[in-house]
């Protein structure tokens, strides 16, 4: 139950300053709404129409035994921002994003801000291992208590997906959006470039899906696989060129897409 706290003048307080009832559970559904809304108050006033979102492991670290996939996403990062800036009217398109955390998420901000570019982060509460990377834009840093508003972030402004190697998280994820791609939830063309051939045919058997009848053969056309940057830049810039470049060019503002 809530108490009903009164300022020095006797007033009872506004509901909306009343920081008391916001944490409550009867304030759930208005916590989870600002976690709509403002970080789309922010996309609009940075003028972000859309990013190629980067998923994988927080433990992929610069120094450690795996650190080429860092580095690796690090330098994709950056020539995507280097291509986005270059084209014409191409303000705030293919924008880099990430979980905001470190490994891969740090290594993919690391990267667009060695461009010059903004790039955001969907950061995540959790007790463990996720903490804001510095790499990422100030304006565009933010922290989400509900997994599910993070996702739809994710998704919605998505155009391009790059997935390096990772654990149940990245699985999440990744199932998530192709889930949303296959069900065509997303009323939009994705490029999904998943990272590291053998890492991911040892991890998910996607021939065995097939073979079981759980996906249909088709299916295996939503996404594509690269094993260096050269690969994986061609793919998502070819894409993002035939299927938003050359189809809409230059739209400001926010993208649109149902999810």
């Amino acid at each position: 139950m809530i108490e009903r706290h009164h300022d020095y003048e006797g007033r009872l307080p506004l509901a909306y300053r009343n920081q008391e009832f916001l944490d409550s559970p009867d304030a759930r559904s208005l916590r989870i709404i600002s976690e709509y809304l403002y970080p789309l108050a922010h996309f609009r006033k940075e003028r972000i129409h859309d990013t190629v979102v980067f998923f994988g492991s927080a433990r992929l670290l610069e120094m450690g035994p795996l650190g080429r996939y860092y580095d690796e996403a690090r330098e994709l990062a950056r020539r995507l921002t280097k291509w986005s800036d270059s084209l014409e009217n191409s303000t705030r398109r293919f924008v880099v994003c990430s979980g905001g955390g470190p490994g891969i998420m740090e290594a993919a901000n690391r990267g667009a801000r060695d461009a010059g570019g903004k790039t955001v982060g969907l950061n995540i509460g959790l007790p463990f291992e996720q903490r804001p990377n510095p790499f990422v834009t100030p304006e565009l840093n933010f922290e989400f208590h509900y997994f599910f508003m993070r996702k739809f972030w994710f998704a919605y402004l998505a155009k391009g997906l790059v997935v390096f190697p990772g654990g149940f998280g990245t699985l999440d994820e990744l199932t998530e959006i192709l889930t949303l791609v296959q069900t065509q939830k997303l009323m939009k063309r994705m490029v999904i470039v998943l990272y590291g051939t053998s890492f991911w045919k040892e991890i998910i058997n996607f021939e065995a899906l097939v073979r079981h009848g759980m996906i249909s053969g088709e299916d295996l056309e939503l996404f594509h696989f690269a094993d260096d940057v050269d690969t994986a830049f061609h793919l998502l810039e070819t894409g993002l060129t035939e299927h938003y470049v050359q189809a809409e060019p230059g739209l400001p503002g926010i993208a649109k897409s149902r999810v």
